[in-house]
C-alpha cells in the first residue's frame, strides 16, 4: 500500500470524542496530545512506520507528547469538550477542538 493511500485511511479514521470518553486513556498512559501546527493523519502515519527521527524532532519540538496534569486539570473542568482522536493502537493521537 503506498503512502498516500496509508494517510488517507488514517485521514478517514479521525473522529470526535469528548473529554470524559479520553480521560480513561491518558491514566493509562496511552494519550498522545498533538499541536494543531501537524496533522493528525501525518503524525499517525510517521508512529505507524516508526519514523523515530521524525517523531523524536516533534517531541523535541513540542510538537507531540503526553498530556500534563495541568492539561487534564483544564479537560476536567470542561468534560464535554470535544477533540480531534486517531486510534492507532495502541495509543490514542488527539487535538483540542
Amino acid at each position: 500500500m503506498s503512502e498516500s493511500n496509508t494517510k488517507n485511511e488514517l485521514a478517514m479514521s479521525i473522529d470526535e470524542a469528548e473529554w470524559q470518553w479520553l480521560k480513561p486513556h491518558m491514566e493509562r498512559g496511552v494519550l498522545i496530545i498533538v499541536t494543531d501546527d501537524l496533522d493528525l493523519a501525518e503524525v499517525g502515519f510517521r508512529i505507524a512506520i516508526d519514523d523515530a527521527q521524525t517523531i523524536e524532532k516533534w517531541i523535541n519540538k513540542g510538537f507531540i507528547g503526553k498530556p500534563t496534569l495541568e492539561d487534564a486539570t483544564l479537560w476536567d473542568s470542561d468534560p464535554k469538550r470535544r477533540f480531534q482522536m486517531l486510534v492507532l493502537s495502541p495509543y490514542i493521537l488527539i487535538i483540542p477542538c
